[in-house]
């Protein structure tokens, strides 16, 4: 409640209130009093403090909490995020008629209050070891009852213990929001609250608009998360008549972490402190895939991330728009084959194992009933399209169903439950009376694959007398791709016999085209030239890695083809080609505006971070750049070509090679001259692209006309002059972030630095980008100097430069 109070009732209030706090204390009684900059509340076991604070580039003031032993001030809670203080004149004092907590400006206006509905004797508050600040009654003989609680109004992060969710008798809502940014800590627009329905679940909004939910609870996790996935994090859901809400608490009660939404990143994270890096390092981040956004397939189907299309109509569902499935666009969802014309209760039901159950908006509940009495209620009620278990603890009890358009269904792998979908009478009659067909039919294909195995093994003995063993070997070569083959023929029909017309552009390998197959699903198929330089060891190596890696931001292959000298890769087709066909053209560039191109700097960070640290094998890319980014039909960023990538197990982190393959302005100094590669390879690769997004310019060729600088030396240079914001690309205008652009052309300045052991991982890479941490002074980076193409890395003795084509270089060491 916002009000003026009168210059007499603050001049009574301040003569009768405050001996001021000296020393660190844990509470504050009515009789004392907080200014700005001069005391503080510690709890006691000195792990937060709250006090007033100016956050990033902002001079605001603010009263919030954050970890006192922590070097990075991390607020947890602000208490006026919405009213900032303009000066340094904040006081937070007592109310002594209401027994509140006001904090007051300069001007005497209460910009925030613990506005209690009880009122205390002696009101004290106090900051708890938790980081939850209190406001109780000194004369209550219970320390755990409690007036107010800031756990009861959280802002962007949910703590150990504290509640998500309502208090179904007073109607508060304890939800998060983000904040607006690193400098403003007022709502922005995602937010993350307990839903209430019949079936309630968690659920993350971005304004009014559903973004992404976890599933409701089956007694023992949220359905949408993966079992024993976060084995850190445990969580516990509570129901009953007064409330529900769900807690998490740290399995090692040694480790300090929290939940945090990122307005930036559009993202839940949970981050845990690490003592050795004196950083937060992300434990998990929600969403995790594409299939984790709300809707994603559309109605009436599955999101499989395992299979390609990700999107899968249900049983006897056919997609609603075919063209629209086709273009990868599922918004649409699916529809039945058969419409539901008549209720019968002997309509049928498809088990469906292992789900994300559907958004739980229509639902009805009850958890006594057991599966067997909810078929039949869900049979009896025409509008019930599905039902499930409420609770799968001990085989499984209680009872949910569906009414209308299934919304939100997602595979998990190793989790999920068991969702019961409705069939027609007539579909689950004809699923019966084809049963001997389909038995026939069994057979007789039983039959003749054995007749083909057979006829392959008489075929197969004869050929490998015949054939010379660079044939065997070929052969032997396809058989481990671990991929599916493709005919020639069928890739010829698909890119209309690789006409001109359907040509997407040439890279280093060469050229690309656009093919669609016999079903409708749209390919990019890269055809490798034979006089390209890369053999069928950079096939085998790209084709076996880039089948093995499954992320939002890495490129999927289809499979590929291997006939004669043909060697062919189908890829998953990118709508929108390249990011340098983009960030390069002064026209096309205005398409990709700042938070565009920031939202794309960053999805290629977590690229790159699942490379080195998340994948199976640790991946070093060794050819990252601006046209190996391809970018789809939200703009979203997935890095490709993995024909130079090298992989490690266990705790290798570098190699050396003979054989220095990379593109001339990405490459690392101690790669190009020395070939010596590791992640940091790729980290400076990726501080050269990000210097490209910010600015628009090649690092290849660019040239400053007033000094022989590159990219990277004009960029250190406008550093050191402190202009660093002149580097930004001019068709963005004036509409960009300055604080975040500032901080990205820091960032990439680390990655730059000459000393591999200087440059940040990926993991912390991908904290700065989120806001999180503190960044170092950067040093002078490497190669600065801009230099013709005859002269590229001189410094090297001992290396030949061979020229493959304009954009990929491969060097060989002299022998």
């Amino acid at each position: 409640m916002e009000k003026k109070l009168s210059a007499m009732f603050i001049t009574a209030l301040l003569l009768f209130s405050f001996a001021k706090l000296s020393v660190a204390v844990d509470v504050m009684t009515q009789s004392q009093s907080i200014k700005d900059d001069e005391s503080f509340l510690v709890s006691k076991d000195g792990s937060f403090e709250m006090g007033f604070f100016s956050p990033g580039s902002s001079k605001a003031r603010y009263l919030g909490i954050w970890y006192k032993n922590i070097p990075v001030q991390t607020v947890v809670w602000v208490a006026n995020r919405s009213k900032p203080i303009n000066d340094s004149s904040g006081v937070l004092t007592v109310n002594k008629t209401t027994g509140d907590f006001l904090l007051l400006s300069h001007n005497q206006t209460v910009v925030w209050s613990t506005n209690s509905t009880a009122k205390a004797q002696s009101p004290l508050l106090q900051l708890l070891d938790s980081g939850n600040l209190v406001l109780r009654d000194e004369k209550d003989e219970n320390p755990e009852t409690f007036l107010w609680q800031s756990f009861d109004f959280p802002c962007d992060t949910l703590l150990p213990g504290m509640k998500l969710g309502w208090n179904r008798r007073t109607g508060l809502n304890r939800r998060l929001s983000a904040w607006k940014s690193s400098d403003d800590p007022s709502p922005g627009d995602l937010s993350w609250d307990m839903e209430l329905r019949e079936f309630p679940e968690p659920v993350m909004w971005n304004g009014t608009k559903e973004f992404l939910r976890s599933g409701p609870w089956n007694g023992l996790q949220f359905i949408g998360k993966p079992t024993k996935a976060l084995p850190l994090l445990k969580f516990s859901f509570h129901s009953d008549e007064d409330e529900v809400y769900f807690t998490f608490v740290l399995a090692n009660e040694s480790v300090i972490g929290r939940m945090v939404l990122n307005e930036t990143l559009f993202n839940r994270r949970a981050l845990v402190w690490s003592d050795a890096e004196q950083n937060w390092t992300t434990y998990a981040t929600f969403p995790r895939d594409q299939c984790d956004r709300y809707g994603y397939c559309g109605a009436n189907s599955n999101c499989v991330l395992a299979l390609n299309p990700v999107c899968q109509c249900l049983d006897k569902f056919k997609p609603k728009s075919l063209d629209k499935w086709r273009s990868n666009d599922w918004s649409s969802g699916c529809e039945r084959k058969k419409a539901l014309k008549y209720c019968q209760n002997d309509d049928g039901f498809a088990k469906y194992e292992g789900l994300k159950l559907p958004d739980t908006t229509h639902t009805w509940v009850d958890h006594n009933m057991s599966l067997k009495d909810c078929r039949g209620k869900c049979s009896s009620n025409c509008t019930c399209m599905a039902y499930a278990n409420t609770d799968v603890r001990d085989g499984g009890r209680g009872c949910a169903i569906w009414f209308g358009d299934l919304i939100d269904i997602k595979q998990i792998p190793g989790g999920g439950q068991d969702l019961y979908v409705r069939l027609s009478a007539s579909e689950v009659g004809a699923n019966k009376d084809d049963k001997w067909k389909i038995g026939v039919i069994v057979a007789s294909a039983v039959v003749i694959i054995l007749g083909l195995i057979l006829a392959y093994c008489c075929y197969n003995y004869i050929s490998h007398r015949k054939n010379n063993s660079q044939d065997n070997d070929h052969e032997s070569q396809k058989e481990d791709l671990e991929l599916p083959l493709f005919d020639l023929s069928t890739i010829a029909a698909a890119t209309d016999d690789f006409s001109l017309d359907n040509k997407l552009g040439e890279g280093g390998f060469g050229p690309v085209y656009r093919g669609r197959l016999n079903d409708g699903q749209d390919i990019a198929v890269k055809r490798l030239s034979a006089c390209s330089g890369q053999g069928m060891r950079e096939f085998r190596n790209e084709v076996t890695l880039i089948a093995k890696l499954q992320h939002r931001n890495l490129v999927k292959i289809h499979g590929c083809c291997i006939e004669g000298d043909e060697k062919l890769l189908i890829y998953e087709y990118m709508p929108n080609k390249s990011l340098d066909f983009f960030i390069f053209d002064q026209t096309l560039g205005k398409l990709l505006d700042w938070p565009k191109r920031f939202d794309i700097i960053c999805g290629i960070a977590r690229g790159l971070l699942y490379l080195h640290q998340d994948s199976r094998l640790r991946i070093i890319h060794r050819d990252l750049k601006a046209s190996n980014v391809l970018l789809d039909s939200e703009m979203n960023p997935k890095i490709s070509d993995f024909g130079m990538a090298r992989t490690f197990w266990g705790d290798e982190t570098q190699g050396n090679t003979r054989r220095v393959a990379g593109t001339y302005g990405y490459m690392a100094p101690e790669y190009a001259l020395e070939g010596q590669f590791s992640v940091k390879s790729d980290v400076f690769s990726f501080g050269v692209l990000m210097l490209e997004i910010i600015s628009g310019k090649r690092s290849k060729g660019f040239y400053h006309l007033k000094h022989n600088l590159n990219l990277i030396g004009n960029a250190w240079n406008l550093w050191r002059e402190e202009r660093p914001l002149e580097l930004i690309d001019e068709c963005l205008g004036n509409n960009c972030s300055d604080s975040e652009v500032l901080r990205c052309i820091h960032i990439s300045l680390l990655c730059l630095q000459q000393q591999p052991e200087d440059r940040p991982t990926m993991s912390s890479v991908v904290q700065m980008l989120g806001g999180s941490g503190t960044l170092l002074e950067p040093s002078q980076p490497g190669f600065l100097e801009e230099k013709n193409s005859n002269d590229v890395y001189t410094a090297s003795t001992t290396h030949e430069l061979v020229s493959i084509n304009e954009l990929t270089i491969t060097m060989f060491e002299a022998r």
